[in-house]
């Protein structure tokens, strides 16, 4: 069975987690989380973990497995990595090699699987210039960029910014997962 080693960042659309973790789940991949401390504010941790059958990671410094480096073995595990949603913060945070939480340190220990990254945020944040040039150096890093979409976003505002379909993600990752 493959694994998805799946981050899940502080952005409004965390809670669309839940739906991508069931939807693979449902193809027979297993699916590790991890989730920024902000984005456990958004939704519970407790819910992840109950879908993905697996605990959720969310403090690097919590090393549960004295025989383990968590943030590394995790990595060797999986089969693909995916941050849906990406927020503002943890794609500069990645784009720029700072390792300050579990998944930011996870990021920077990925290698040698195929990695994917799904933003989410205000049309304003996705256009500015530091945005459009944290996204090209992770394209350069070697991350899948799944575009997001046009629509009415949580604020109000109306543009290109918004999580892609959860059904888009979840067969890119699947398509990815079969080559």
């Amino acid at each position: 069975m493959p694994t998805v080693l799946l981050g899940v960042s502080a952005s409004i659309s965390a809670y669309k987690a839940a739906d991508i973790i069931s939807q693979l789940k449902k193809r027979n991949i297993n699916v590790e989380v991890i989730m920024t401390k902000h984005s456990t504010q958004i939704i519970p941790e407790l819910t992840l973990q109950v879908l993905s059958k697996n605990r959720v990671h969310i403090d690097v410094m919590l090393e549960d497995n004295p025989l383990e480096i968590n943030h590394i073995d995790l990595v060797k595990r999986a089969d693909l990595f995916l941050i849906a949603p990406a927020s503002a913060n943890i794609i500069g945070k990645i784009a720029n090699g700072i390792a300050d939480d579990m998944l930011s340190t996870t990021a920077l220990a990925v290698h040698d699987i195929p990695k994917f990254i799904a933003p989410a945020m205000n049309t304003y944040m996705y256009q500015n210039p530091a945005m459009e040039a944290n996204l090209q150096r992770l394209e350069n890093y070697g991350y899948n960029l799944i575009e997001p979409k046009t629509s009415l976003l949580a604020c109000g505002d109306y543009g290109k910014g918004a999580l892609a379909d959860v059904n888009e993600i979840v067969d890119v990752i699947s398509h990815a997962l079969n080559s």
